[in-house]
């Protein structure tokens, strides 16, 4: 049976792994240039936030003397080294713009290019388009810069300048915090109450506590567990602006709400270095108003307004089985022989921790197709 894998990023790697391991052949399809492209094009400072010894790929962990906290370069290193030990060599520059069923095989078109396969492994990645949202009016009346987070590097061109970040998720609250440390005024919009947890306690990361709860204890007390942990690490911030919703950050998970893994932006809001404000009402020619009716000069508004996966784009007829991100919430679906999706949950446990258990059980799947 043939096997096509699409994007060669983390979830990709691990599905080749996986199947090199086994002898198995495969394709691999990635739009970019790169392995790890999407990481390429993130802003400098990022780091993973999760532990290492729980982020690396199948049969080949992060080596133990990288950071506990990975950061970007260094990650992409490994992905590197990961595709050449397993001699994975993805077709780059081959974007895919349509799954479709013909017959008993899936048929995959790009935009230069025409494949067809028994088996197919979607790694197109949770975070695919970017979201610009709609406000009222022109937002083209604004004279400042206007950019989405994917394009944002580092604080170096904002330094003296007024900057406002929209949106507090992991991407947005992280480059808040590297404009605030770096000389600039940074305001923070938002539109809605936040689940923010501690992403380490002392430099010890949270996350194998988040492991070792998730599997002793039911949902219900799993989610107490987490609000009282939350409670007692981040507190009431209704004070400088933000609420927290009402339900727990592991809650919030299971429906596809990320809660912000803090490295810092916290301390920032509290030091008064990061001003939170209300959602925008409509831009201004030098800046925004606000719901509120306060108004804000800005030389430049960072929009960290999340992305979309939108499977429903890609494959034919799979708008169904999709929640409102454009995610699937399986594996597999029977009535879809032979198609598979990986990286498209976001578990407080870790998403690379996820894509390498899951990797497995597609993989197995695939081999028990071939028999």
């Amino acid at each position: 049976m043939e096997t096509i894998i699409i994007g060669a990023g983390p979830s990709g790697l691990a599905v080749a792994g996986r199947l090199a391991e086994k002898g198995m052949p495969y394709l691999l399809l990635e739009k970019g240039q790169h392995v790890g492209e999407a990481w390429h094009h993130h802003y400098d400072r990022l780091h993973l936030h999760t532990d290492r010894r729980f982020s690396g790929l199948p049969h080949r962990p992060i080596p133990n003397d990288y950071p506990v906290f990975v950061p970007k370069d260094k990650l992409l290193n490994y992905w590197q080294d990961y595709a050449s030990h397993y001699g994975i060599k993805p077709l780059f520059n081959q974007e895919v713009k349509r799954i479709l069923r013909r017959g008993d095989r899936w048929q995959i078109k790009t935009t230069t290019d025409m494949f067809e396969a028994d088996q197919v492994v979607l790694c197109t990645g949770y975070n695919r388009i970017p979201v610009i949202p709609h406000w009222p009016g022109d937002r083209n009346l604004y004279e400042g810069e206007l950019i989405h987070s994917s394009r944002y590097r580092n604080a170096e061109t904002y330094r003296g300048k007024k900057v406002l970040v929209v949106g507090m998720g992991n991407s947005g609250a992280e480059i808040a915090l590297d404009l605030s440390q770096n000389g600039v005024e940074t305001y923070l919009s938002l539109r809605s109450p936040v689940n923010i947890v501690t992403r380490d306690v002392g430099g010890k990361p949270t996350q194998l506590s988040a492991i070792v709860l998730s599997t002793l204890l039911p949902n219900w007390a799993y989610d107490r567990v987490s609000r009282f942990v939350q409670k007692k690490t981040i507190g009431d911030l209704s004070a400088y602006g933000i609420t927290t919703p009402t339900y727990s950050p592991t809650q919030g998970i299971r429906t596809g709400r990320i809660p912000v893994l803090d490295i810092g932006t916290v301390a920032q809001i509290k030091a008064g270095k990061i001003k939170v404000k209300r959602d925008i009402e409509h831009f201004t020619a030098q800046g925004v108003q606000f719901v509120d009716g306060t108004r804000q000069a800005l030389d430049a508004v960072i929009l960290a307004t999340g992305y979309r996966a939108l499977l429903s784009e890609l494959v034919e007829g799979i708008g169904p089985r999709l929640n409102d991100r454009g995610c699937p919430g399986q594996l597999w679906y029977d009535d879809l022989p032979g198609l598979y999706f990986l990286g498209f949950s976001t578990p407080l446990t870790g998403v690379l921790r996820s894509i390498s258990i899951d990797s497995g059980k597609i993989v197995k799947k695939l081999l028990e197709n071939q028999q």
